[in-house]
């Protein structure tokens, strides 16, 4: 026999697998066989969620694009790339620049870190 207390319990237990979010499928990706590709000095790491790595790495690569077209070398991307909003925190000494880029599109995430020769 089904009691109050019992529908509440399984009521309450519904609600949470509702809530509960997906698990997000973030990986890292491998950026040493393709090194020179990027369009900067290095790309040291790369790691997406909800995206494929070749996706990442288009990403990548349009947001140095956009970003060289914007200043060249030192430039900085203001615009969308493919469809995401990307954000830079660089860090420079007098020859180089290291920089942590997160790009995002809803759940969707690129988020790389690059050195960039001067």
């Amino acid at each position: 026999m089904l009691t109050p207390r019992s529908i509440a319990v399984a009521t309450l237990a519904c609600f949470a697998l509702i809530a509960a979010p997906a698990s997000a499928a973030t990986r890292n990706c491998n950026v040493q066989n393709d090194a020179g590709t990027y369009g900067v000095t290095y790309v040291t790491s790369l790691k997406v969620t909800n995206v494929t790595c070749a996706r990442g790495k288009r990403v990548v690569r349009a947001f140095h694009r956009c970003r060289k077209a914007n200043g060249g070398i030192k430039g900085r991307c203001a615009t969308r790339v493919l469809g995401f909003r990307c954000t830079e925190d660089r860090s420079a000494i007098a020859t180089q620049f290291s920089s942590r880029v997160v790009c995002r599109d809803g759940t969707r995430r690129v988020v790389h870190t690059y050195t960039q020769n001067t």
